[in-house]
């Protein structure tokens, strides 16, 4: 499994890259979150030159088999939060 940075990992790091304090730095972040799940929520997209795209996606509603019981059963639609990212992410992941 690959590793993984906690979200007081990155505090941290920004911190020390900003010479803010753990505490601003935090609430930076979390204002940051928070304007992109209301932006979400209020049906827009947030684009981030460069970085990507957070979207919300409809999932049309479809027919699937209950494999308890394997009987057939309509399976409803809903939304999901995605991210398509840009090419500078892309291309300083590859």
């Amino acid at each position: 499994m690959a590793d993984s940075v906690s979200k007081k990992d990155l505090v941290g790091a920004v911190a020390k890259r900003t010479n803010l304090s753990q505490a601003e730095t935090s609430g930076v972040i979390e204002a940051l979150l928070d304007e992109i799940s209301g932006s979400l929520a209020a049906g827009k997209k947030v684009r981030l030159i460069g970085f990507g795209t957070f979207e919300v996606r409809t999932r049309a509603a479809r027919r699937g088999i209950n494999p308890k019981t394997m009987t057939e059963m309509e399976i409803p639609g809903g939304k999901s939060p995605a991210f398509k990212p840009g090419k500078e992410l892309k291309d300083a992941v590859s």
